[in-house]
Parts: C-alpha cells; sequence; structure tokens
C-alpha cells in the first residue's frame, strides 16, 4: 500500500476527512519552500501537493500563473523540485507528496528517468494535467512498478465513458475540479459536487478530493460533507502574496491550522 493510500485510509478509519494543500515549488523563493512544506504539516495537512513550475499552464489561473512565474525566474525546474522532496524526507517519512504540473517537463527528462528519480527521492504520486488516461497506460504502469501513485483530473464536464477510464488506472485519489474554469475562479455549488460525487464513485475505487474555489474553512468543511479530501492551492498562494516574507511560514501554518480545526469540528 502506498504512504497516500495508507494516509488516506487511516483517515476514513477515523471518520476524518484528508486535507490537501496546494503550493508551488520555488515560490515565493526557493529556499522558503521545504519550510512551507513542514509548515503545512504541523497546520495539519494530510498530503502536499507540490507544482512544479511551467510556462503555458492550461488549468492554472492567474494566481497559481504568478507563482509559477516567480519561481521560473529564479530558474526552478523539475530536477530542483525532486531536489527539495528528498531534502522534505530527511526529517519528514509519512507525509505523502504529490508532484502536480504539466507533461513537457517530465518528457524532457524523460519518463523513465523521471520515474526512477522520483522514486528514488521519495515522491508518493504524480498528477499531470496533461496526460490523459487513454495515452499514459505505459507510464501509469511503471509509476505503480515503483511504488507511486497517478492521480488524475475529473471535471463536471466528465462523462461516464471518461470517468470509467480514469478509474481503470488511477491510484491513490481521483482529483474532482468542482468547476468550470481554471483554478481560483468561480462560486462552489455545493449541489453540483454532491451530485457528481456518486457519479465518480460509480467507476472509481479510490478516494475523491475536491479542489477549485475552496477558500476557508466554511467553504473547506462545506466540501468535506460530501467528498474524501479537501485540495485547496490559489488561496494559500495568496496568502504568501499578501505576506512579507519573513512572516510567511507562519502565516500559511496558521491558515492550515484554521482549515484544519474547521474540518476535523
Amino acid at each position: 500500500m502506498s504512504r497516500i493510500q495508507t494516509c488516506l485510509t487511516a483517515l476514513a478509519a477515523k471518520n476524518k476527512k484528508g486535507l490537501i494543500p496546494f503550493i508551488t515549488a520555488g515560490d515565493p523563493d526557493p529556499e522558503l519552500t521545504l519550510p512551507l512544506m513542514h509548515a503545512l504539516v504541523e497546520g495539519g495537512a494530510d498530503i502536499i501537493e507540490l507544482g512544479v513550475p511551467f510556462s503555458d499552464p492550461m488549468a492554472d489561473g492567474p494566481v497559481i500563473q504568478r507563482a509559477s512565474e516567480r519561481a521560473l525566474l529564479k530558474g526552478v525546474g523539475l530536477r530542483d523540485v525532486l531536489a527539495i522532496v528528498k531534502q522534505f524526507r530527511e526529517t519528514n517519512q509519512v507525509t505523502p507528496v504529490v508532484l502536480m504540473g504539466y507533461a513537457n517537463p517530465i518528457e524532457r527528462m524523460g519518463q523513465e528517468q523521471f520515474i526512477q528519480v522520483a522514486a528514488d527521492v521519495g515522491v508518493d504520486g504524480v498528477l499531470v494535467v496533461d496526460y490523459p488516461p487513454e495515452e499514459c497506460e505505459y507510464f501509469a504502469e511503471n509509476m505503480h512498478k515503483n511504488g507511486m501513485d497517478t492521480i488524475f483530473l475529473l471535471a463536471p464536464t466528465s462523462t461516464d465513458e471518461r470517468i470509467a477510464q480514469v478509474g481503470k488506472i488511477a491510484t491513490g485519489y481521483v482529483y474532482y475540479v468542482s468547476l468550470k474554469g481554471v483554478t481560483g475562479s468561480g462560486a462552489l455549488d455545493l449541489d453540483a459536487v454532491a451530485a457528481m460525487i456518486p457519479r465518480i464513485k460509480k467507476h472509481v475505487n479510490v478516494p475523491v478530493g475536491v479542489g477549485f474555489g475552496i477558500r476557508d474553512g466554511v467553504t473547506a468543511k462545506a466540501i468535506s460533507s460530501v467528498s474524501d479530501a479537501v485540495v485547496i492551492g490559489s488561496r494559500i498562494i495568496q496568502e504568501l502574496e499578501n505576506t512579507p516574507r519573513e512572516q510567511a511560514v507562519s502565516a500559511v501554518r496558521q491558515f492550515m491550522s484554521e482549515i484544519r480545526q474547521a474540518l476535523d469540528d
């Protein structure tokens, strides 16, 4: 059983919901990424999604685009992200880390080399936005052979056929995008999310995390009532944008604590 599966199974046994924050590696500064990851865990994160900076994202809204741009200006690439995970594992062997990004950096490195290095440094899963399930069965198989999970996005527009395709190869969890659009946009429609989750679970045998549009304890708590986990990204990046550098780590830890408290109440 992977670290992600172990984590989510343990949470379900306690009737608790997973908290999955997202930050972009290298933003606002490469030296802050490792302390921020530890702060997320201290604040109550169960799994960390670590964004791999990319210049041409298709699913990320303006907030996360800015985070990628700042990281790229600092020279942060895929190999740097993998090095950060290796550092994180020196003191944390428990919290799962999922790399979230796009195919180009992986293809440039080479799938097999990427999988080997990712496994060696302690990555637990990968969510590649532009790897559709029907085109990455070989990648997913190699990931699984090396003890890592492949996580896929589903959306309000996903057909039952697409959900079933994802269900065949997804492991760890699936990430349901609660809104039509990009990260950080729109307002949550809880009824629509609640209607979609049973459709997903007909075809998918792993937990369902819901993201896009979760901004505070109230929205996190509402989404957790119909999902297995909540994913928060843009709101954390905004916290970093609006906080002086020297206060960034404590601000993120406090924000996570508030979300964790809301989920657990």
